[in-house]
């Protein structure tokens, strides 16, 4: 924020200092009100229909290809995910995300438009600087979660003795 500087001979702006306090009220003016049951109904209703679509094509493969649920599975995923980044290319799912918010963030077309919006937005800078080491920042950290995550699952199951190669025939 800046005013007219009032000294004589002076024709330029000064900077204005805030406390962070002041700061904070008046950027509460200036933020727009919103509705916290409004967003989680939103945002279930765009994040149920990701859901829906791709239940939907889930049954295309398991009907058009004779597929179980769990055949079906891995090509609906990469369906799901080719559609999410066709819509951020053509700029449809950003739009889609603003009404939605955490809706359309959660599935995997969440993952997917983030990946790819910072493919995009950083080609110009080349394929390995740009797109490849930008795209794998957001990458990295899910991909390192999910790693640890899953070890910690493991030697959990490992330690109570459950799991796919415990004997449950008694």
């Amino acid at each position: 924020m800046a005013v007219k500087s009032a000294g004589s001979g002076s024709k330029g702006y000064k900077p204005v200092s805030m406390s962070a306090k002041e700061y904070k009220a008046f950027a509460q003016t200036k933020e727009p009100s919103r509705s916290v049951w409004t967003n989680c109904l939103r945002a279930f209703l765009v994040g149920g229909l990701i859901c829906a679509i791709g239940q939907g094509i889930q049954k295309f493969f398991m009907a058009a290809f004779d597929m179980t649920s769990k055949q079906a599975g891995n090509p609906t995923v990469a369906v799901l995910i080719l559609l999410a980044v066709i819509l951020t290319s053509m700029g449809v799912y950003d739009k889609i995300a603003q009404c939605a918010g955490a809706g359309s963030a959660v599935p995997v077309t969440g993952f997917a438009n983030s990946m790819s919006s910072a493919a995009i937005e950083h080609r110009s800078e080349g394929l390995v600087l740009g797109v490849g080491a930008n795209m794998f920042k957001l990458a990295g950290s899910v991909i390192v979660y999910g790693v640890v995550a899953a070890f910690i699952v493991g030697v959990v199951y490992w330690l109570f003795g459950i799991g796919a190669w415990h004997d449950t025939t008694g």
